[in-house]
Order: C-alpha cells, then structure tokens, then sequence
C-alpha cells in the first residue's frame, strides 16, 4: 500500500470534527454519515472503536449495540459477523479500515479522531490495533508533526500512556468532562498534544484555552453545535470543534 503523507496543512480556522458523523442528519458511525460530512466540508471524521471478539476495530460508541442497532448485546463477546446481521440504522456496523479508506478516497485531505472507549474487555489490546491499522495506511508519523491527519482520543489517561509508549509521534487527545486539578494550568498527562473540554467547560471557564496555549497545547472542544458555541470557539481561537452539524459548523465559520 502506497504511504500516505501524514501531515497536512490545516485551514486558517478551527478544524471542523465531525462527532460520529454528520450525526444530526444521518445515524450515528453509519457509511452515510460519514460521507455526508465529508460533503459538508469536515476536516476530521471523529469515532468511536471498539474490539470485537474476533478482534475487528468496529465504530460503535456503546458498551451494547441495544440503542444503535436492532440488535442486542455486548460488542466485545459477538464477532464482527455476528455484528453485521444487525441494522445500524443505515446498514451494516462500520469497520475502522472502512473509515480510513472512506477518508483517503475523498477529493481533498481528510483526517480521523479516533477515540477509544475504556474500561473495556480487551484494555491495552485496542490502543494496539487501533496503531497497527492507523500505520498500515501510512498515516502514522514516525515523528511529532503539529498538524497530522489522525488523532488518537480518549478520556483514559491509560490509553494516552499507551499512545505514547507505542506511537510517540502521533498526536493525542485528552478528552475531559471536568479539568482534573493538576492539568487547570494548562499541563497534559502523558504528553498530550491537546486538551479535549467540553463546551460547557468553556463557557464556565475561558480562560482555560489560553491556559493551554501558553503550555503549547492544543484545545479541542466537544460538542459544539449551536452558534453561541460556535461563536464561543472561534473568539477563544480554540484549534478544533467536534460538532453533530459540520455543515452548519463549517459555514458559520466560514462566514465569520
């Protein structure tokens, strides 16, 4: 398989990430969505992996695929077979490499956020395979470049330890629903390249985008779809904003 150059040069504004897809108009982790984001203009196509018992990375965001499918169970005891009898609302349940190859087909770059979901049956075993499909599309930089075409995510501080023991030059996210104590300076566990606060984090504190920028980070910010949000973003000069409406995200910045 040709190499695929990793770094890429980004827009003059907030990357926009696309949460699971144009997830707004089409169902979650679906092919559909996916496309309809790349149409819309996103940047980054933002996901959500999980193992399968025959050890498949699927994009399922659930523990169980009860809520997205017309299945029931637990993603990690069926095998992908058993996962494709279901409808994920608009087809078959997505494969990472799907996703890659969806990604590198489009007309102009187009970059992942691949996000892990911890605890999990398989702990570091998915950090792993998540490195090995990531390096076996190229896209794996064998050294830190400040604008790359896959970021790996996760709210566990495990995994971003993980990412670095087995892929230091891939940039990570620290996704977070609250700032620990130790990181509200600006300061990243495991060498983290960018800090991941929700957008109700913002609103409560701004002043913790130029926090992490003075540390040399980076701030991407979830999920923000209404135009407060957006608007929010852009005067806090935040790097990324992982949104349900690219379309709708990727205009009004475009606008402004």
């Amino acid at each position: 398989m040709p190499r695929v150059r990793a770094e890429w040069m980004p827009p003059d504004r907030p990357l926009v990430v696309a949460h699971r897809g144009s997830s707004e108009v089409h169902p979650e982790h679906t092919f559909a969505g996916y496309v309809q984001a790349i149409e819309e203009g996103a940047d980054l196509l933002e996901c959500d992996v999980r193992l399968t018992a025959d050890g498949h990375l699927v994009c399922v965001h659930d523990r169980r695929i009860d809520r997205t499918s017309d299945g029931h169970g637990v993603v990690s005891a069926k095998t992908l077979h058993q996962l494709r009898r279901w409808d994920f609302g608009a087809g078959a349940v997505l494969r990472l490499e799907e996703l890659v190859d969806l990604a590198l087909a489009a007309d102009r770059p187009v970059g992942l956020a691949i996000e892990t979901k911890h605890p999990n049956r398989y702990a570091g075993l998915v950090e792993q395979r998540v490195v090995e499909a990531v390096r076996g599309f190229g896209l794996l930089p064998s050294r830190f470049e400040t604008h790359s075409r896959v970021y790996f995510m996760s709210f566990a501080e495990l995994a971003l330890r993980r990412w670095r023991e087995l892929a230091p030059g891939a940039p990570t996210v620290f996704l977070m629903e609250r700032v620990p104590l130790r990181c509200r300076r600006g300061w990243l566990p495991f060498s983290a390249r960018a800090a991941g606060p929700s957008v109700e984090i913002l609103r409560a504190h701004p002043e913790y985008v130029r926090r992490v920028h003075r540390a040399g980070g980076r701030v991407f910010v979830w999920t923000a779809d209404e135009p407060a949000d957006i608007d929010l973003c852009r005067e806090l000069r935040v790097d990324a904003v992982i949104t349900n409406r690219p379309g709708v995200v990727r205009e009004h910045l475009d606008r402004s």
